[in-house]
Order: C-alpha cells, then structure tokens, then sequence
C-alpha cells in the first residue's frame, strides 16, 4: 500500500512508524516542509534558557536515523501545495529547486501541523522579534540573550508557551512582561484560580498584564523598543509573539475536505470525508471526551496518540479515538500547575450542575526535605457525583494529581468509585493521606452537608456579606480580624449568638473546618468555611 504522510514532528512520523511496524510491505513516504522532521517542541523554551544545552538534544530524529529505524521513506524541504481526492495524488514543490512532482497515494495523511499567528500590526518585521516553533526559531532567540545586548522583553500571550518563554527569559537575566487579550492567563483554568496563578508569576518577578490588546511595535535602527497597546507602550529589547497557532491546512481549501477554523473534521477513527484521506495532530479537529463535542488539541501528547491510532486504523484494525480533554501541564518559577477536564464555568454551560472544592494539602510528608503544598480545585457534578475536570497548582509532582483525574475522567468515575483507592506511599513521594484522596473526602464531606463553605470565587463575588469573620489560624494572620484559638474552643463562642453568620477563615482551611465542627457541636447554626483560606484568597485589604 502506497502512503502518503505530509508533515513530520509529532503525529507525522509516529503514524509512518507505526505503519511501517503493522506491514513491512508498505511504501511509506513522508513529505515535509522544513528541514527537522523530528523534533522536541515543547522543549524549546527550555533551550532558550540553557535548561538544555546542546540544540541536537531537541532533534528526536534525523531524516537518515528515521529512514533507518522505521523503513519509511522521507523527503525533506518540500511542500505540498495541492491534494486531487479523484487521482488520489499530491503535488509538492521542492522548496530549494522550485521543482514540482506529483506523488500518488492509496491512503494520504495529512500531519502539517500549525503555524505561529502572524498579527496583522506594523513592526512585526522589525529585528528581535521573535516566534516559537522551531529549533531555529529557539536558537535564534538564545544567541540574542546570550549576547548580553537585551534587558527587558515583552512576551505576548500568556498561554503555556509565552509562560515558560518567560520563565527562561527571566532565568537568563532578561526581564519579561507578558500581555495577552483574554482576561486572565492559561486556558482552561477557572478565573479565581488563573488570579492565583497570575499573583505567584507577579511576586516570582514576571508581570502579567491581562486585557489588553497589541496594537503595534514601534522600532529603531531596524530592531524592535517598544510594543503599543490599546493601553499603554511597553519598552523593550524584544519580544516573543506567543498569541496562539493557525493550522496549516490553507492548500486544501479547494479540496472538498470539510473544516472548522482551518481545522481538518475527523472521525473516530480519524478520517475526514474522504474515506482514504486522515488528518492528525495540531491541523485536526478531535472531540472532547466528557462532552462529545468538536475540540481542537494542539498538544504533542494528543498527536502522538492519534498518529499511532490512524497508523492502526489504516492497517485494518479498528482503533476509536476515545477523545482529548484538555489535559495540560506547566512549569513556572516555583509553581507548577496542571489541568484537565471541564471547568466550572465549562461544566455548567454543558448542562451539569458543579460543585466544586479549593482544598490546599501538603504534597509529601510535611518534614521531608522539599516539601510543600497543592493548591487543588476538584469539580464533580452535583447530581450524579461524577468527576468533570481539576486544577491544581504547587511546587511538586502536580502531574499526578492530574493524571488521576484523567483516568477517573476516561473511565467516567464517581466520588464514590474513586473513594478508598490505595494510592502510592512513602514520605519522599506524598502523604499517608493521599493529596488526591484528601481533596475528594472534603468534596464528599461538602456534598453531604458536613463541611459548609464558601468557595474562593463566592468569596470574591461577595457571597459572605454580612457574615463576621474570625481568623481561626494556627497564629492571627490576618490584621483586625477577630482570632479564635482552635484549641481553646470548648464552648460557645463569647459575643456570637448560636445564630450568626460566622466565616470562619484559616492559613489553608483545615482548622476552619475542624473550628466549624465544634461550633456545630455547640449548637452554632450558619457557620461556613473559606475553602483554601488565605494562602489562596488575598486578605492583604482587609478592613474588618
């Protein structure tokens, strides 16, 4: 079987791989733009600050190596300019002779990936500005920073790219601002949480300004010093545009092939309309697998899996496409943070009904060195109890608590079902009480009606007005707030009627909890808890 791939990197050569491992007998040939048909992505920020060293480290594969290993066939240097559905053919043109040849195909995948948003302003062609997607791309902008010539930077967009660009920037002595449209920082985190997020980037020295839109970069001498907004001008020594990827699906717009956005539809089993025609990674249009709806998953980890699925599909296995669920994970200057799943604000638009807790529980054992805290948002549907989606934030292992939540997600799991589960243990790995677990019992002790709270983002919306607050920490936190010793709590409370509106507000929001049960005990009626306390809200304005 004659089979076409056009694109390399992730999804490209994992299907032509994979094909060449079902039937040997295939004639397997890759099409590909660049020169680099294998290469890590995501570690690219991670160069640029000298965390990887040597640029070959990046290149997974070379055209030679991936020939050899596999038995695929690859044509570097050149692109596809025009699929015909009815000969079942691909022109390409060879970038270096402008020589076009037609090569036919039994099955065509198309792999050709996704492309840097280009904003239509003035200066973008001005010098040190700067792209991220390939290893030029990163060497180029690490030999400027290594230079020693830049002190400051703009890095527009605030999605996991531009975050990590600006974690490295700063590492390297260049200080970044980062700017970006939406309202707040990393999509698919819920508001509260990214303002979270965005306080810890601010005092880890990275600036995020949010809302604002670029309207323009302004240059001298050839070379970018200053980035204008709908707002204000920035000063720089230059900048990274990191506002988002268009699919690189233009050639096809004659075809026939049905899109969205620029994004090739695919089905299950990751075909287009056209039955010998598959599209996968950062160009195809999958599907969420809680929702079932259309969802777009530019990550190398969704490519690889479609590539190896459609390889399969091809060969004449059935392979479903089970569906993406915005799975994401990032390192930032002392925090990382992960999510996946619905947010609240997407569950309810769904339909479902979500409750949601803010719990902050300690990674690993408390007295092993490197220890720290997990700031967990866990969000089930009301009704059935079934798990929808996390985030979580901390300087540890965040990737698991994520990854747990993927499986309860793929699975369709309940608190209940999840209840119980004997996780992995040892001081140096995590707690006795799993931070997973420990984040599910307060969810179910909130569903039951034994843990009475207001989230972070009631709080915020002004849910406890007229509530008295009283600071119940381990020592008084927050200034002209009333304190009550947890310890000392063995009656009613002196000044507060067993009727009063009581916000009971701890460092994490353990010893509210265990303060409400006694209260409760007391005989204390409307008492609620600050879930996650004021490490996660901000009491530094509170006047009384």
């Amino acid at each position: 079987m004659k089979i076409l791939v056009l694109g390399g990197v992730a999804a490209g050569t994992k299907a032509a791989a994979k094909l060449m491992r079902e039937d040997r007998s295939n004639e397997v040939l890759i099409l590909n733009k660049g020169s680099d048909i294998s290469y890590a992505g995501c570690g690219l920020p991670y160069y640029v600050g000298h965390v990887i060293e040597d640029r070959a480290q990046l290149i997974v594969n070379t055209p030679a190596k991936f020939e050899a290993l596999t038995g695929a066939k690859v044509c570097t240097g050149t692109e596809a300019t025009h699929v015909d559905r009815e000969q079942k053919t691909v022109t390409a043109v060879d970038l270096a002779t402008g020589t076009q040849t037609v090569y036919p195909y039994d099955k065509l995948v198309i792999a050709t990936g996704a492309s840097p948003v280009k904003p239509p302003i003035a200066g973008v062609e001005l010098g040190n500005v700067f792209f991220m997607r390939t290893p030029q791309d990163a060497e180029d902008l690490r030999a400027l920073v290594d230079s020693g010539s830049v002190k400051k930077a703009v890095v527009v967009g605030a999605g996991y790219i531009g975050l990590e660009i600006a974690e490295n920037l700063a590492a390297r002595g260049v200080k970044p601002f980062v700017l970006d449209m939406a309202p707040h920082v990393l999509p698919g985190f819920d508001p509260e949480f990214a303002t979270y997020i965005e306080g810890k980037l601010s005092e880890a020295g990275i600036p995020v300004v949010t809302g604002v839109k670029v309207t323009g970069l302004e240059g001298e001498d050839g070379k970018v010093k200053k980035v204008l907004t709908d707002k204000k001008g920035y000063k720089c020594d230059l900048v990274v545009l990191s506002a988002g990827i268009r699919p690189n699906t233009a050639f096809l717009n004659d075809t026939g092939l049905e899109m969205f956005k620029g994004t090739l539809l695919t089905d299950e089993l990751g075909r287009t309309n056209d039955p010998d025609i598959y599209a996968v990674g950062d160009c195809a249009m999958v599907r969420n697998a809680v929702t079932g709806k259309a969802a777009w998953s530019p990550m190398g980890s969704t490519a690889n899996i479609e590539g190896r699925m459609v390889a399969e599909n091809i060969a004449g296995k059935t392979r479903n496409y089970r569906g993406s669920l915005g799975t994401a994970v990032c390192q930032l200057p002392g925090l990382n943070v992960g999510r996946t799943g619905l947010t609240e604000d997407q569950a309810r638009a769904e339909g479902f009904d979500p409750v949601s807790v803010v719990t902050i529980v300690d990674d690993k054992a408390h007295y092993m060195p490197g220890a720290g805290s997990f700031v967990i948002k866990l969000i089930a549907d009301r009704k059935t109890e079934r798990v929808l989606g996390i985030q979580v934030a901390g300087k540890g292992a965040v990737d698991k608590i994520v990854d747990i939540t993927v499986t309860a997600l793929m699975c369709k799991a309940t608190l209940a079902d999840l209840d119980g589960a004997d996780y992995a243990y040892a001081p140096p790995f995590s707690t006795a009480i799993h931070p997973f677990a420990h984040t599910l019992n307060v969810l179910r002790n909130k569903l039951s009606g034994e843990f009475e709270t207001f989230t972070p983002r009631e709080y915020a919306e002004g849910k406890a007005e007229g509530y008295k607050l009283i600071d119940v920490s381990l020592q008084p936190t927050i200034p002209g707030a009333p304190y009550v010793d947890l310890v000392k709590v063995t009656g009613p409370l002196e000044g507060y009627g067993k009727d009063d509106k009581i916000l009971l507000v701890c460092n994490k929001g353990k010893r509210a909890y265990l303060t409400q049960n006694r209260l409760k005990a007391f005989g204390y009626t409307n008492t609620r808890v600050l879930e996650g306390g004021n490490l996660f809200t901000d009491f530094s304005d509170y006047e009384g």
